[in-house]
């Protein structure tokens, strides 16, 4: 049988079948040795083939991608979020919890490097100060400048959702982000009925609690899908040469070409380009030491993806 895993229980995968089955299976400890270094083997959006008793996966179809990071607790592993995704939705805050550019471009960074299309999504945009509306503006003028799409909604009180809607139909969505800025509430908003469990935000931390355990495909009304995954803290990149960083910088890489050297690091080098853009404000400082930060990766524990 042939299917597309939907949940991930932990021990198992809910795998929905070409004909509508909803079978639970299994994946054998060796199957997870065959040259794949991440704690999940399978992840949700993968197609699958199924034994035909239902109880084991025994093949994985090519993916046309997907969204991976460090793993927690392991850090010469992998955890694949989700595959064959047709775009992500980074869900973001800047209060309640704030979600930092350091996490925002690693996202980003691990999205170009596997050919996943990204929208920033910028919610709670009802409740705002003064100072955090200067802080959304600026966020919105600088990743709309790189060439990012940014959408501005309030899930709770379910303005611009029309337009959050149009990215998604006919799409597999991922949504992505921290614990506590309102993935669930949107699915709710977007699934009537659903109900999927939402929490407080911790008043003495100002970040989320978890209400997704697991990752989960949902079909969604109006066509297409939307894929939950538990929030996460860091964003570790995985097995990103120092090389190649630059190139999931798309500003960074662009300006790039101009430097003196072909090999530049844009760290010290006389005639590099990307210093001389930094000084002149045409690359903006976070971005800057974001790209400095995946370059320091190789600290093992730096920005490990603790869930």
């Amino acid at each position: 049988m042939h299917g597309t895993v939907v949940r991930n229980t932990g021990c198992s995968y809910i795998v929905r079948t070409d004909d509508g089955q909803m079978v639970e299976c299994r994946v054998k400890g060796n199957f997870r040795l065959k040259g794949i270094r991440t704690t999940n083997p399978v992840a949700v959006g993968d197609g699958v083939t199924v034994r035909d008793d239902g109880e084991w996966i025994t093949a994985i179809d090519p993916r046309r991608n997907y969204i991976i990071r460090k793993a927690s607790n392991l850090s010469k592993q992998s955890h694949i979020l989700a595959a064959n995704i047709d775009v992500a939705l980074l869900i973001v805050t800047v209060a309640r919890p704030e979600t930092s550019t350091t996490f925002i471009d690693r996202f980003l960074a691990s999205a170009e490097a596997y050919s996943v299309p990204v929208v920033i999504v910028f919610n709670k945009t009802d409740d705002l100060s003064p100072e955090e509306r200067d802080t959304v503006d600026y966020l919105t003028l600088l990743y709309t400048h790189i060439g990012y799409e940014v959408l501005h909604i309030s899930a709770a009180q379910g303005s611009g959702i029309e337009a959050l809607k149009a990215q998604m139909l006919g799409k597999v969505t991922l949504l992505a982000g921290h614990s506590g800025v309102g993935k669930s509430t949107l699915i709710n908003r977007l699934i009537p009925g659903l109900n999927i469990r939402t929490a407080e935000i911790s008043e003495a931390h100002g970040t989320g609690m978890h209400t997704t355990t697991f990752s989960a495909l949902y079909d969604l009304p109006e066509g297409g899908s939307v894929i939950d995954i538990p929030g996460i803290k860091g964003f570790g990149t995985f097995d990103m040469e120092p090389e190649e960083i630059a190139h999931y910088f798309r500003e960074i890489f662009e300006t790039g070409r101009q430097c003196r050297f072909d090999n530049c690091t844009h760290t010290h080098e006389p005639g590099c380009a990307v210093l001389q853009a930094i000084e002149t404000h045409q690359i903006a400082p976070s971005r800057y030491q974001s790209y400095l930060s995946m370059l320091n990766d190789k600290d093992e524990g730096k920005y490990r993806g603790d869930d």
